[in-house]
C-alpha cells in the first residue's frame, strides 16, 4: 500500500465511532494499511477521502469479477508472490473447453456429467467454475446456441473465445446474463472488442504474443475505461508460460507495473495433447501464477487432485482450516456406541473420522473448537483443557443421543483425564490411542 498508517489516519473523519469494528480511528487506519479492513467499513469517511484512500489502497492485481450464480468467481486481487507473506486471496478459476459445432445433445450430455463433479471438503464443495466456447467457423448461430445451451442448463460460467467481433455478440445475446469473459482483444481488434465489452459491462481478455506486448494493450484499454481485464502472454511451451507468469506477476508486485496489475489466463490444453500432462501443467500454475486456467475437459482423476491443491495454496496459512463444532455421528451410531471427543483441526477430523469408518465401529465423534489447533498443539496451548472438554461435552447434547457414559479422549491429551472426570464425574474417562492409526484395532477391542 502507499499509503501509512498514519497518513490514512489523517483522512479519517477521527470520530472514534467504533461502528467499523475496531475501538478507534487510528485502530481502523492501522488495520486498513496493512490489509486487514475494508475502506467501506468506515461509514463516514468523505467522498474525497474515499477516492484517494481507494486508489491507495488497491491490491496491486485488480480484482475481476466473472460470472454470475453459485459458481460466480473473483480472480485477482493478489498482494504477495509468496504464500507464507500473507495469503493468497482469489483461487485460480478451472475452465474446460467445448466446441462450438458440437451436437447439441453431446453437450448437455457432457453437462450433466462435469456439472456432478463437486467433492466435499473439511465442509467445502470443490467443483470448477467455468466453461470455454470456441468458435470453429465463424457460425453464429451454433456459438450461440451452445453459448445458451451452456447458460441456461448449467451452473457453469463461460468464456466466450473467437476472433470475430459479431460471433462473440451472437454469444452475448444468449449468454450475457451469466456475465461471461470476452477472449480475446488482439493488436488487430482491440477497439472494437474494447468497445464490446464497454458496452456489454463484460470482463474482457487481453492477448499478445509476449509479456511485453500486453502493457501496451492494456494501457489502450485502460484509457478507453475499461478496468476488467484478464491477460493472456501468448506462451504456449511450458517453460516460457511459467517465466511469464512468474514475470507478471513480479512486475505487478515489485515494480507497480499497473500496466501488468491484472489476472492471467493460460491454456494448458494448447500446450499438451494428454490431459494428464494438461493437469501437471494446470498445477503448475495454480501455484505460479494463474488466475484462470483452461483444460480440455474435467476428468476425475485430474480434476480432483487439482481441486485439492488449490485448496491447500489458496488456504490463509494464518488460519488453519477447521470444521464446525458438534456432534458428527459416524456408521449410524446408537445409544451404546462408543464417545470419542477431539479437537477441529480439519486434518485431525478427517484423519480421525476415516480411521472410526475403515473400523466399521458406529460412533460418535465430538469435535470440539481448539482455533483449528490438533490435539497436542491445543493441548499445550490451552485450548483443549480438562475442564473446557468437560463443559463442552456437557453442552454439546450428546447425552440426549446415548446410555453409554464412556468417553474416549485422545491419546496425546492423556493428561486431561482427570479435569475431564472432575468436569464430568458420573462418566467414565478413557484414553485412547495416541496415533489415529491405532483406532480400529482399539475400537474392536471395545
Amino acid at each position: 500500500m502507499a499509503l501509512t498508517g498514519m497518513q490514512i489516519f489523517k483522512m479519517l473523519p477521527k470520530t472514534n465511532c467504533k461502528e467499523c469494528g475496531v475501538p478507534t480511528c487510528l485502530a481502523f487506519a492501522m488495520n486498513l494499511a496493512s490489509g486487514k479492513a475494508e475502506l467501506d467499513s468506515c461509514p463516514y469517511v468523505s467522498d474525497e477521502a474515499k477516492e484517494q484512500l481507494a486508489e491507495a489502497s488497491a491490491p496491486p492485481i485488480r480484482p475481476v469479477a466473472i460470472g454470475k450464480g453459485v459458481r460466480k468467481f473473483t480472480t485477482g486481487g493478489e498482494t504477495v508472490l509468496y504464500r507464507h507473506e500473507k495469503t493468497f486471496y482469489n483461487k485460480t478459476a478451472f475452465a474446460a473447453m467445448l466446441l462450438a459445432d458440437s451436437d447439441q445433445k453431446k453437450i448437455e450430455t457432457k453437462l450433466k456429467i462435469w456439472n456432478a463433479f463437486q467433492y466435499e471438503r473439511v465442509g467445502l464443495n470443490l467443483c470448477p467454475e467455468i466453461i470455454a466456447i470456441k468458435d470453429i467457423n465463424g457460425d453464429k448461430k451454433a456459438f450461440a446456441d451452445t453459448c445458451g445451451t451452456v447458460a441456461k442448463n448449467s451452473e457453469f460460467n463461460l468464456i466466450l473465445i473467437s476472433d470475430n467481433a459479431n460471433v462473440i455478440k451472437a454469444g452475448i445475446e444468449t449468454s450475457g446474463f451469466k456475465r461471461p469473459l470476452i477472449y480475446a482483444a488482439t493488436e488487430k481488434n482491440i477497439d472494437e472488442y474494447g468497445k464490446l465489452a464497454k458496452d456489454n459491462n463484460l470482463p474482457l481478455a487481453v492477448y499478445a504474443s509476449s509479456v511485453e506486448g500486453l502493457m501496451s494493450l492494456t494501457k489502450r484499454l485502460t484509457g478507453m475505461g475499461l478496468k476488467d481485464i484478464v491477460m493472456d502472454p501468448g506462451s504456449r511451451e511450458i517453460k516460457q508460460s511459467l517465466e511469464d507468469m512468474v514475470a507478471i506477476r513480479r512486475s505487478a508486485l515489485k515494480d507497480s507495473n499497473k500496466d501488468l496489475g491484472f489476472p492471467t489466463i493460460t491454456f494448458p490444453c494448447e500446450m499438451s495433447s494428454t490431459i494428464d500432462m494438461e493437469a501437471l501443467i494446470a498445477a503448475m500454475h495454480v501455484a505460479k501464477y494463474a488466475g484462470i486456467v483452461v483444460m480440455s475437459d474435467f476428468e476425475p482423476p485430474s480434476l480432483f487432485p487439482l481441486l485439492l491443491e488449490r485448496l491447500n495454496v489458496f488456504t490463509d496459512p494464518q488460519r488453519p482450516m477447521t470444521v464446525t463444532e458438534g456432534i458428527y455421528p459416524i456408521g449410524n451410531p446408537d445409544e451404546n456406541s462408543p464417545i470419542m471427543v477431539t479437537t477441529n483441526f480439519a486434518l485431525t477430523y478427517f484423519i480421525v473420522s476415516g480411521e472410526i469408518e475403515a473400523s466399521r465401529v458406529p460412533a460418535w465423534l465430538l469435535i470440539k473448537d481448539s482455533e483449528g489447533l490438533s490435539v497436542m498443539t491445543a493441548w499445550a496451548a490451552g485450548k483443549f483443557a480438562g475442564d473446557e472438554v468437560g463443559v463442552f461435552v456437557k453442552k454439546s447434547g450428546i447425552t440426549d443421543k446415548i446410555k453409554n457414559k464412556e468417553l474416549i479422549i485422545p491419546g496425546y491429551a492423556a493428561a486431561i483425564a482427570g479435569e475431564v472426570e472432575e468436569e464430568l464425574p458420573d462418566w467414565k474417562i478413557i484414553v485412547g490411542p495416541r496415533e489415529a492409526a491405532h483406532l480400529p484395532a482399539f475400537l474392536k477391542s471395545k
